[in-house]
């Protein structure tokens, strides 16, 4: 049975919107949002049947503000807006995506400062719950008024027009329509411009992206910790005592999985335990045990701490979006009156999405790093060249695999360069300061699968690298990776092709098996 969800524009969560875009739950609307939106309304047909100026509704849009429109265009006024405004390029959204854009728009409206009727509510979320997801092309947006291009092509389909994706296939909307006994919209006073002027799309790209990173993060935490064992790492780095003493939030966070993910190795090493031992025999043994290691396996807590600080503040922004009314102008039934704002500028998701990419490209990085440190036979404590042994100079062993992490790497960094400083001005000038915070959001997503593929490669190399050494000493958290890892990529003996074995692992990243696996056996993961 589909989970159901009571929206009403107060309470979404990132949660409750993944349940909605890929756990196709049901969406209704709250008795106090029908309430707040009939009340709305009634305000917007009481201000046209007086005449009243009021932006997009009795006038023309952008610098045509000024230009009064009569009662007999009022609706033409709102379906030219939509079908002027579907010109989007580019790749379809994936149906996640387009879920939850039109659930983050649902919400916006369900908040009642947008002048709608409930029938076109209703009608939106009717498209939700018949698995009716209109075909939104990927470009078009600067994130300036809102998502008005892409939020245009949602807009279209409720209209019967543009294409739509229904039971698998591309068909007409107005024909889904039919099949589901959904009324297409006729739109009336307001509803063009309140269906596309806000930020719903960069937000619900921005929402997905925020969640999958708090997977990514901790199989990255996985994968650095099998990488550390393969490597005779030192776990004193991890001290606990270290990172409270420089307490950020996700660095303790972050130390405290590597403690949890290690506990019980016998491949990594410690000065502190080896020196708690000291006998005469054993001091040699202690003088050869390293004091630290690398950065990219002792400063992974710092970095990976830094990672999530940064996916907070991105979700709390983006969740603050997802309730937010992003309308202009935001209608305010009880004291009669039409606010005209900005809501819709895209900046705070903007910002935030960009520092959400920088920070997933240096989860990349770092674990290019680890990959690179594998393979080297002069850094990898006594492992043979990429990982395979025999014929040597005939076998490639893993050589591969790195030249597409570092590739990927390398066009994270060209992704992650800040959308939110590249304003264009549209509009006659009157979108003078644009934020480009859907490119952002897409950037941050891109960058999300690359990383995810990065660290396929880390974790092939590690549990190659871990065969070599002897599965059977590692800790209790890497032990289960392993065991997974292995259930469906087998150890490589003789060269063979790789980028089966990458793509399967990358799915089960980005389903979050492993993470789940690994919990089962230690305990929740931070």
């Amino acid at each position: 049975m589909r989970k159901r969800l009571i929206i009403d524009g107060n309470s979404l969560s990132i949660e409750k919107l993944v349940a909605v875009a890929r756990g196709n739950g049901h969406v209704m609307l709250s008795t106090e949002a029908k309430r707040r939106v009939t009340s709305s309304r009634r305000t917007v047909e009481k201000w046209v049947s007086e005449g009243r100026k009021v932006y997009g509704i009795t006038t023309g849009f952008g610098p045509m503000c000024d230009r009064a429109v009569r009662l007999s265009e009022v609706r033409e006024l709102q379906e030219n807006l939509i079908r002027s405004h579907s010109a989007g390029f580019g790749n379809p959204f994936p149906r996640d995506a387009v879920r939850a854009i039109m659930l983050l728009r649902a919400n916006v409206l369900a908040k009642g400062y947008s002048g709608v009727r409930t029938h076109l509510l209703n009608t939106l979320m009717s498209m939700i719950n018949q698995g009716i997801h209109p075909v939104i092309p990927e470009i078009g947006s600067v994130g300036a008024s809102g998502d008005l291009v892409p939020l245009a092509h949602m807009a279209l389909a409720m209209m019967g027009e543009g294409n739509v994706e229904y039971n698998g296939h591309v068909i007409e909307a107005d024909s889904a329509l039919r099949k589901e006994g959904i009324d297409k919209v006729r739109l009336d006073s307001k509803e063009g411009i309140a269906l596309i002027n806000g930020t719903s799309v960069m937000t619900a790209l921005g929402a997905l992206a925020c969640y999958d990173s708090y997977w990514l993060v901790r199989e990255a935490e996985i994968a650095a910790s099998m990488s550390i064992e393969a490597l005779n790492g030192a776990v004193d780095a991890f001290d606990e005592r270290i990172h409270l003493l420089r307490p950020h939030k996700g660095q303790i966070e972050s130390a405290e999985n590597f403690r949890k993910l290690l506990s019980g190795s016998k491949l990594v090493s410690s000065l502190k335990k080896a020196t708690s031992k000291q006998s005469g025999k054993e001091s040699q043994k202690i003088r050869n045990i390293k004091l630290q290691d690398a950065y990219s396996l002792r400063c992974s807590p710092q970095v990976y701490g830094a990672v999530r600080d940064a996916i907070a503040f991105a979700s709390k922004v983006t969740e603050t979006e997802m309730n937010s009314a992003t309308d202009n102008p935001l209608i305010l039934s009880s004291s009669d009156e039409a606010l005209h704002g900005g809501n819709f500028h895209g900046q705070p998701v903007a910002s935030a999405m960009d520092m959400l990419s920088m920070s997933l490209t240096t989860v990349g990085n770092i674990s290019e790093r680890r990959t690179a440190r594998l393979l080297d036979n002069a850094l990898n404590e006594g492992l043979p060249l990429f990982l395979v042994r025999g014929k040597e100079g005939v076998r490639m062993g893993l050589m591969g695999t790195q030249y597409t992490a570092t590739a990927l790497a390398a066009e994270n960094r060209t992704l992650a360069y800040p959308a939110s400083v590249q304003s264009l001005p549209t509009n006659a000038n009157n979108q003078d300061i644009v934020s480009m915070g859907t490119i952002a959001a897409r950037n941050a997503l891109k960058i999300l699968r690359n990383v995810e593929c990065i660290l396929a490669i880390e974790m092939i190399s590690a549990v190659q690298a871990i065969d070599l050494r002897g599965p059977e000493k590692l800790g209790k958290g890497t032990a289960k990776a392993y065991q997974v890892i292995r259930s469906v990529l087998p150890p490589i003996v003789e060269d063979r092709v790789t980028y089966v074995d990458i793509a399967r692992l990358s799915e089960i990243l980005r389903k979050e098996e492993l993470v789940r696996a690994v919990e089962s056996s230690v305990g929740k993961l931070n």
